[in-house]
């Protein structure tokens, strides 16, 4: 058969699975296979599409997901989240609403730590729910407050999303992509708390009282060590101590000691702490195993040069290509997890925007932008999910509330966009991109 009918094979098997409820790595995985049977005859269609699955997840690169993940797991268990959340509270001072911004740094320096915005999600509004509502904060906006400011942690470094587009990407820094990713990441916060300080003025929420300097202090001291765990692992990728995986490890061993010492896990805990990690691990992993047949198959059929021919066909302006692509990725975003979809789209995406002369990294940094609103966005959101589920209401209670902080978010998203320095001026900085 021709290389279109293998194309239109593969992209209606996707959405026929995606339809009828099959998880989205089955979905891909089949609609791949399908596609391939289409191309070459049965034998060489198993052995190549074996071939490609294992060349895609045998990777170094690819270590440092299930290890971050396993950090992120044991700082969830390890009682990381109330240090956290009492030295934002510190720092959020008088201002109205305070125990809201207290949640926005708060998501923002556990998700920081943990590179997952769904365990930002869990932990930060577990710890935040019931102080908000004790304070007489409505709940729906404590739990908008939360959610939306829980994905800060997948632009802020460690992320797994951007060492996934570090792979499908050909190899682009990962450090430099971990810098780049900090200025994006803390105006995205920084948004969310103009968007909080409005409203809870609006509705007349208070600050908290004034901390005593000594009570101040000793907050800020017990956050260290688990602050520490970025500049350590970060500065040590960034001067070129360790690699990205090798770092993976030791925010591990780093968040296992650490919870050792805090007495919050013990031995007993672990084996549920690693099947946790497994259990996530093996969903993100097999799900990138079958995308590289996937990948291959539109690589084999010439789908990304289609796209990027009709893409110039119809302009050649970089601002209305941006704006296309930024659509696309906000439709793709709201049914797609993110790790699938830069997976996909990256291919595609990618040689148009450099035929323009923009960089792979503040491309990147782009895409999971985007894919990180996604996860706050109905009908599959998972932050959006967890976040609801912590502050014990349905997700139509919370979308109307969203509303607000969705805007503000996607102002910064046209800003990082258009303006390269934002994601590119750090790695500059540091020598890792020129």
């Amino acid at each position: 058969m021709s290389a279109g009918v293998a194309g239109l094979i593969l992209f209606a098997g996707v959405a026929f699975f995606l339809i009828i409820g099959a998880p989205i790595s089955i979905s891909v995985g089949i609609a791949s296979m399908l596609a391939m049977f289409s191309m070459l005859d049965p034998a060489n269609a198993v052995q190549t599409s074996a071939q490609r699955m294992f060349t895609g997840m045998n990777s170094f690169t690819l270590l440092a997901i299930p290890f971050f993940i396993l950090a992120g797991v044991i700082m969830n268990n390890g009682g990381i989240a109330m240090r956290l959340v009492n030295c934002a509270k510190v720092l959020s001072g008088r201002m109205p609403g305070s125990l809201a911004q207290t949640n926005v740094l708060a998501n923002m320096m556990f998700g920081s730590i943990s590179g997952s915005g769904v365990a930002a999600a869990a932990a930060v509004g577990s710890t935040m729910a019931p102080m908000q509502e004790k304070e007489g904060y409505d709940r729906t906006f404590s739990a908008a407050v939360n959610i939306a400011s829980a994905p800060t942690g997948m632009l802020i470094p460690p992320s797994n999303t951007l060492i996934v587009f570090s792979l499908v990407s050909g190899g682009t820094s990962i450090a430099a992509l971990f810098m780049a990713g900090y200025i994006p990441g803390i105006l995205w916060g920084l948004a969310c708390m103009v968007a909080a300080y409005v409203i809870a003025k609006r509705k007349g929420y208070k600050g908290n009282e004034k901390v005593p300097f000594n009570i101040a202090l000793k907050v800020f001291i017990d956050a260290i060590p688990s602050l520490l765990l970025i500049i350590i692992v970060i500065g040590g990728i960034i001067y070129g101590a360790f690699t990205a995986t090798e770092g993976s490890a030791i925010a591990v061993v780093y968040a296992l000691l650490l919870s050792f010492l805090y007495k919050t896990i013990k031995v007993k805990d672990l084996p549920r702490i690693l099947m946790e990690s497994t259990r996530t691990t093996a969903i993100v992993i097999f799900l990138i195993g079958v995308s590289t047949i996937m990948s291959w198959v539109m690589s084999f059929t010439g789908i990304p040069q289609l796209i990027a021919d009709t893409l110039l066909g119809f302009t050649d302006s970089m601002i209305v290509i941006l704006i296309i692509m930024n659509i696309v990725l906000l439709i793709v975003g709201t049914f797609m997890d993110p790790t699938p979809a830069i997976l996909i789209f990256t291919p595609i995406f990618l040689p148009i925007v450099t035929q323009f002369g923009m960089d792979p990294v503040h491309f990147g940094i782009m895409v999971v932008f985007n894919l990180s609103i996604g996860t706050i966005t109905p009908p599959v959101g998972p932050v959006l999910f967890v976040g609801a589920r912590v502050a014990k209401l349905k997700i139509e209670q919370v979308i109307r509330p969203l509303i607000p902080f969705f805007a503000v978010t996607i102002v910064v998203l046209l800003i990082v966009t258009y303006v390269p320095e934002l994601s590119l001026w750090l790695p500059k900085v540091f020598g890792l991109i020129k």
